[in-house]
């Protein structure tokens, strides 16, 4: 077990994964959750703190702890994002998103796919200094990309647990899905609900892939990737139909992806130079190909017969 839990990966991806989730980080703040800053406009006696803002104590959120927490914590995800001092800006971005979120989810609704994205913003500072491209592995950062896979693969399986607990079998067979594209349904919704008993089959297969998706860990490496791409599949499909975005959850997840391999400053320096190579124009490959003769006499040896 300790060996799975601390499989060594490379640096590289560490890195990268490291970068995309402060970016990811800094996206949210200003493109998926900037209503967070609204909630001060309501009154304080609403603000209902969940467990842990209530053993901490947090404060009751105002205005000027609000708009300081968002400011600092763009800053900072950004600077974290770079790789540098990732023990110092990776433990103050964590701590300043969990109050981000105390504050979002104290007022009567939590959401669920944030899970996997707090845990990865909690181990990231533990996997130490790495560097995009450097293939040297690490059991440190192994240990932050399992422990985020877990996280994730707990949100499908746990959200699996709370419709069977809450909803009992009713949740498959009632009309969950078809009040949801009455709610906010699509188009292509539209098309499905049309399908007899299509909703219900669909309930069906939701709660069974949430269960049996710890298997994935059960799988090769190339299972294992075709897999994870289905789970992005069905999230592409739930925006789809019924506008409902997993987007945290989906970037946790990208700790099952070689994201060693994706590297676009790497990609754009070379589209560079082979543009400058080529004065900026394309090389001709439709052109005959030089004699031997005509090569013997650039090298300044005689003709062959």
């Amino acid at each position: 077990m300790s060996r799975w839990l601390t499989e060594p990966v490379p640096r590289g991806r560490v890195a990268a994964f490291r970068t995309l989730i402060y970016l990811f980080v800094a996206a949210d703040l200003v493109v998926f959750t900037p209503w967070i800053r609204t909630r001060v406009a309501v009154p304080g006696e609403l603000y209902q703190p969940l467990f842990v803002g209530r053993v901490l104590p947090l404060p009751t959120p105002t205005p000027a702890l609000v708009a300081v927490i968002f400011w600092a914590l763009l800053l900072l995800a950004l600077l974290a994002a770079t790789g540098r001092a990732p023990r110092l800006l990776g433990w103050a971005v964590f701590a300043l998103y969990f109050e981000w979120m105390i504050v979002a989810m104290s007022y009567g609704k939590v959401d669920h796919d944030r899970f996997g994205l707090l845990v990865a913003l909690a181990v990231l500072p533990t996997a130490g200094r790495a560097r995009h491209g450097d293939a040297t592995r690490t059991e440190a950062g192994g240990w932050a990309l399992r422990v985020t896979q877990i996280a994730v693969i707990c949100t499908y399986f746990l959200a699996a647990w709370a419709k069977l607990r809450f909803g009992g079998l009713d949740w498959l067979t009632g009309s969950v899905l078809a009040r949801a594209i009455l709610r906010r349904g699509t188009e292509l919704a539209d098309l499905i609900a049309s399908v007899p008993y299509l909703l219900i089959v669909a309930q069906f297969g939701i709660v069974a892939f949430e269960l049996l998706s710890p298997a994935v860990f059960l799988l090769r490496e190339r299972w294992r990737l075709a897999t994870v791409g289905f789970f992005y599949s069905f999230h592409l499909v739930t925006v789809a139909t019924i506008t409902i975005s997993f987007a945290p959850h989906l970037a946790a997840m990208t700790s099952f992806l070689p994201l060693e391999r994706v590297r676009p400053v790497v990609w754009a320096r070379r589209l560079l130079t082979r543009r400058e190579g080529t004065g900026g124009r394309p090389v001709d490959a439709g052109g005959p190909a030089p004699s031997l003769a005509g090569q013997a006499s650039a090298a300044g040896r005689p003709d062959g017969p």
